[in-house]
């Protein structure tokens, strides 16, 4: 209940300083923890960076404000931190689909972003399994692309990205090759700034060479405390709901804040088309 109540606190900050600059550390620091784990726990929760929540919350509000007789855009834009009209202008047309010069138009129709709260809601007793592992530095190889920090996008290019490998016979590579942790998914160098992470299909580096065709690279994953939650069921749906439960109850629950290093999901797959099987989340913790 606490962890709830710190980060709505959180939100009374952002929701505040909509019309003046907002710093994510200082919402962090309210909510009582790092600005990584709150930026990521954010997103976990809500399916939006804190940035993506304070752009659409500002343009909620400047839209009310335009509906007001003898508004003027480039006051609005000021108010809401948008240096020029111009950039006003392009956030708010990708927010509200027109241009904000036509807002007192009555025939429009505007988008409301509403403030976030998190209510902690009771759902029964199913558990939680994991468990806390050191794990000394590790080299893994596969193939990478770049993605958004988008959820909702990446619930939709990631299985298409694994499919892509599939049809190229990577798939099976990593399937023969596979050690300990089985078929990885990896996210790393996740910046919520930019909005950007790189996302590899992987396993962990053997003597064994794999294919130079199909352009692998090598990555690091250094030496972390991890904790690891288990899950059995369909994949991809039954990972995505372990990852929501892990931020709405599992971190709330616990001390821990989340560590600024990879993420790893590992499938044990005993056919590599299998759709159901046992898989982990590993996650750095501090």
């Amino acid at each position: 209940m606490e962890g709830f109540e710190r980060i709505n606190k959180s939100i009374d900050y952002l929701e505040k300083n909509l019309c003046s600059n907002i710093e994510i550390e200082k919402a962090a620091k309210v909510a009582g923890v790092s600005k990584y784990h709150y930026q990521r726990m954010f997103h976990m929760l809500t399916g939006v960076t804190v940035s993506e929540y304070i752009r659409n919350r500002r343009l909620t509000l400047a839209a009310y404000e335009l509906l007001k007789p003898k508004s003027k855009v480039i006051d609005v834009a000021l108010k809401y931190c948008y240096s020029t009209p111009e950039s006003f202008s392009k956030a708010f047309k990708r927010l509200h689909g027109i241009s904000p010069s036509f807002v007192q138009d009555k025939e429009i129709t505007l988008e409301a972003y509403p403030r976030f709260s998190f209510q902690i809601q009771v759902k029964g007793n199913e558990k939680i399994k994991y468990k806390i592992k050191e794990k000394e530095s590790f080299t893994i190889i596969g193939k990478e692309m770049n993605a958004s920090i988008n959820m909702k996008e990446n619930f939709e290019r990631i299985p298409i990205f694994w499919d892509e490998c599939e049809k190229m016979g990577l798939c099976n590579k990593l399937f023969e090759s596979q050690r300990d942790l089985g078929i990885l998914g990896v996210c790393l160098d996740i910046n919520y700034e930019k909005e950007k992470l790189t996302y590899l299909s992987a396993v962990e580096k053997t003597e064994a060479k794999l294919d130079d065709e199909f352009d692998l690279v090598e990555r690091i994953i250094p030496v972390s405390t991890w904790v690891i939650f288990e899950v059995i069921g369909k994949m991809p749906e039954s990972i995505h709901k372990l990852w929501q439960r892990i931020f709405s109850e599992w971190f709330p629950s616990t001390g821990y804040q989340y560590a600024k290093k990879p993420d790893l999901e590992a499938y044990y797959l005993r056919n590599p088309k299998d759709f159901e099987c046992k898989a982990e989340i590993w996650i750095s913790i501090e």
